[in-house]
């Protein structure tokens, strides 16, 4: 199907506009499609338009009660002629679950044959749902009925009431944009509450049920704490009636915001032991999706270029509002290891690209740019902007936004002239710079007689003039900190701060977006004085400049692996273990540096670390986690699985038995046999997924051509299971095993566009790039393949964005390692 462009869009809605949908499911029909009745009234003022819909089989469309011809179907759109002023379109079709996390998705639950459905609408997925005018500014009240199972419990964005066994009907909703319009329908098992007026209820699949009775305090704990945060800063009440939590089965995305009924992929119903920075992240999942309920979907983008103000206000609010309203703290620490580096790497690749960019792209290809510079960079931008102009300034602006464009949609435009009208200054020429403008400043400190010299460096290739409003730290021996505020508005400012000082730290308190560099001194003296800083944000700033230096061949990998390995000992933070052991996983180990005897030396730190760590605290499962992955001890973690030996306070949980076994898989120390046992013990639909996993890590060439099958020709794979495979296939202690796979990723990957769609696509090309084949061939294949303009966009950007990071590598070894 072609993707829709904004030049279509534009013609459409200002033909049509969309008075109503009534969407009439049957989930009753077999294991293979759904009936799906939609009628939609509409004004046009043209006689002509198109409509959205992909079924597997189109039965009849009535258009003001004229027959209209199913055979001008092409490729997912009918012409539609003989428009009137007032009109009523009624289309029948037979549509097609899906396994691939878009559309109405069917799973199965392993654990007990249960079938589950969700509606995942997002983009360019709602026609395999319902007939539609498929845009985000055609927005329409929906009205709803299901018929299901009499058993089964059903959801959507409408409130929704059972009138006969198996038959719902939803209460008619607010405006609203074809691309979050939901069903949640299935055997789930449901938890109810209400606050503050608004009645309230999570669900999940039975298999869950008890994990779900331990989390849903938690959960309706944080919902409710920012509903009251959110009533309190916009001055607005949530207006979609009920508000429900759906952890469906097989889900893509983190979560995705539907008005009144949120979807959420279930491994946030915790059935194992988790760490405190989990249990953080399902915190801000949940807030962030709430942000959404006013940002998105109260008022909604006119294209997709704007969607990166979704997603980056609701990432600034997920953090803001969890560190203001919340018992979770540590909020700007995840942001700064995690959201911002992915973010910064995003920032770096040739795939950059302006935060809020022109709107010239098709939809499709508006999805390539939903990425960590979409989520993240655009979160620390508005982070910036409300330190800059204020926050009575900045949120007098959203207030005024969400008012006047309340069931509407707006561009980014609309939002800058509210706050322009609250009073903010300049707002064009500071966007220009920050958000129109891609790339990164590099920010640098140097010492003087009598004080630091603060510098900015834009990318030549983006030249701009970013004001960076952040605090400079300078550490004594011992840790202690001074601060001092700074402007750099200039490439040059001077800051009064004591030049002895034994680390000098710019944005020590990771208030803006820039590649930070330390100066020789500050180098010398981080040893030492790293472990000494208490606040957890600035040690992930220094440590996220020492990955970066790193990426840019500025600082030897060796070094950045002994900074790794020094900090263990001392490090409390579960957030900053687990996200530089796994960057030694995805950056160092088998891509900058020789996988051993690099591995031995990590595996030994975390070995002893784990000796110290508390007993049944977070920090000891995070460095558990961090020993499983990387020990060559098969008899210590085979004494695990039948409980000898295990540190104390360590559950030998489900989730950590099964990362026990991926890692015995990995060194050949198990096979099938092992795996199916564990499979019997663990018969969840997790169990699968995570059987998938090791199987595929097995070291044989059996093993291997298996999975590469099911990576390159399973057209029925479930996404989770496939996301698995390519999970476990490749492995720096496998290289030879796997060589010849490097060729066939080159020569087969494209044809999997053939066999799956949407987001799942582009997805499995990235999880099953050859990360680990660091050589100037497998660059000169890639880059051949990203030439490729028959090859999926998707793919294209997935494969351009890893040989980015392999020329990344390639340049460290060459400067490094020879």
């Amino acid at each position: 199907m072609p993707s829709l462009t904004v030049d279509g869009a534009r013609t459409r809605a200002a033909a049509l506009s969309v008075q109503s949908y009534d969407v009439d499911l049957d989930l009753t029909q077999g294991e293979r499609t759904f009936g799906s009745t939609t009628t939609i009234r509409f004004t046009a003022a043209s006689t002509t338009t198109w409509l959205d819909v992909k079924p597997d089989e189109l039965v009849s469309v009535t258009l003001n009660g004229t027959t209209v011809d199913v055979a001008g179907l092409n490729d997912g759109r009918l012409e539609l002629t003989g428009l009137q002023p007032d009109n009523e379109l009624v289309v029948v079709a037979s549509m097609l679950y899906s396994h691939d996390g878009e559309g109405l998705h069917r799973a199965v639950d392993a654990a007990d044959g249960l079938v589950y459905t969700y509606a995942m609408s997002f983009l360019d997925a709602a026609p395999r749902i319902f007939a539609c005018f498929d845009q985000p500014d055609l927005k329409a009240p929906y009205r709803m009925k299901v018929t299901a199972p009499p058993e089964w419990l059903v959801l959507g964005n409408g409130a929704a009431t059972q009138v006969s066994p198996g038959r719902w009907e939803l209460a008619e909703t607010p405006p609203l944009s074809t691309y979050f319009v939901t069903i949640v329908a299935g055997p789930y098992h449901q938890i109810t509450d209400s606050h503050d007026g608004i009645p309230l209820s999570v669900v999940t699949r039975q298999s869950l049920k008890e994990a779900l009775e331990r989390e849903a305090e938690d959960i309706f704990t944080v919902s409710k704490q920012s509903f009251d945060e959110y009533h309190r800063m916009f001055g607005y009440r949530y207006p979609f009636g009920e508000y429900h939590q759906a952890f469906v089965p097989e889900f893509n995305a983190g979560a995705m915001e539907n008005p009144g009924c949120v979807t959420f992929r279930d491994s946030m119903v915790f059935r194992s032991a988790v760490t405190d920075g989990e249990r953080s992240s399902r915190a801000r999942t949940v807030v962030h999706e709430m942000a959404h309920q006013w940002f998105g979907d109260i008022v909604t983008m006119e294209w997709w270029n704007d969607l990166w103000l979704n997603e980056s206000f609701a990432e600034y609010m997920a953090h803001r509002v969890s560190t203001d309203a919340t018992q979770y703290t540590d909020n700007w620490i995840d942001f700064a290891f995690i959201r911002k580096w992915w973010g910064l790497q995003a920032d770096q690749r040739s795939s950059t690209h302006p935060v809020a960019a022109d709107p010239v792209k098709d939809a499709l290809a508006s999805l390539d740019d939903f990425d960590g510079i979409s989520y993240a960079k655009g979160a620390a931008v508005l982070k910036q902007l409300a330190a800059y102009l204020g926050d009575d300034v900045f949120l007098a602006g959203v207030r005024a936004h969400i008012q006047s464009n309340e069931f509407g949609n707006a561009t980014f435009g609309d939002l800058v002239a509210k706050w322009t009208a609250a009073g903010a200054v300049d707002l064009d020429n500071w966007a220009q710079h920050w958000l129109r403008t891609p790339g990164l400043d590099t920010i640098s400190a140097s010492r003087t007689d009598t004080g630091i010299t603060l510098r900015r460096v834009a990318p030549t290739e983006f030249p701009a003039e970013r004001p960076h409003k952040l605090t400079v730290g300078g550490y004594d021996a011992d840790g202690r900190g001074t601060t001092v505020d700074v402007l750099l508005d200039a490439d040059e400012v001077a800051v009064a701060l004591d030049p002895s000082v034994a680390v000098v730290i710019p944005d020590a308190g990771d208030d803006t977006w820039a590649k930070i560099r330390l100066d020789a001194d500050s180098l010398a003296n981080l040893p030492s004085v790293l472990p000494k800083i208490s606040d957890g944000v600035t040690r992930a700033v220094v440590l996220n400049s020492i990955r970066d230096a790193v990426a840019d061949a500025e600082l030897d990998p060796k070094l950045g692996f002994d900074v790794l390995i020094g900090m263990l000992p001392h490090e409390t933070s579960d957030i900053a273990v687990g996200t530089m052991v796994g960057w030694a996983n995805s950056h160092l180990l088998g891509i900058y540096l020789p996988y051993e005897p690099y591995r031995g030396q990590l595996a030994d730190a975390l070995g002893a670390r784990l000796r110290t760590a508390p007993a049944g605290s977070s920090l000891q499962l995070a460095v558990a986690r961090g020993y499983v992955r990387f020990t060559d001890e098969a008899g210590v973690l085979k004494g695990w699985l039948t409980g000898e030996g295990v540190p104390d306070g360590l559950a030998m949980d489900a989730d950590l038995r099964w990362t026990v076994l991926l890692q015995l898989a990995r060194l050949g120390a198990v096979g099938d046999p092992e795996i199916d046992a564990e499979l019997e013990r663990d018969t969840s639909s997790e169990g699968v997924v995570h059987a998938v996993r090791c199987r595929a890590a097995l070291p044989t060439p059996e093993a291997k051509e298996r999975a590469w099958t099911l990576i390159a020709t399973d057209a029925e794979v479930a996404n989770y299971e496939l996301y698995a495979a390519c999970e476990g296939f490749w492995h720096p202690g496998q290289l030879e095993l796997t060589a010849p796979y490097v060729d066939r990723y080159f020569a087969e990957i494209a044809g999997t566009e053939k066999l799956r769609s949407g987001w799942v696509v582009a997805h499995s090309a990235k999880l099953a790039f050859p990360r680990y084949a660091v050589e100037q061939p497998t660059v000169a294949r890639a880059s051949d393949l990203v030439a490729d303009e028959s090859v999926a966009a998707g793919i294209r950007r997935s494969v351009g964005d890893s040989v980015d990071d392999l020329k990344r590598a390639l340049a460290v070894r060459s400067v490094f390692t020879g």
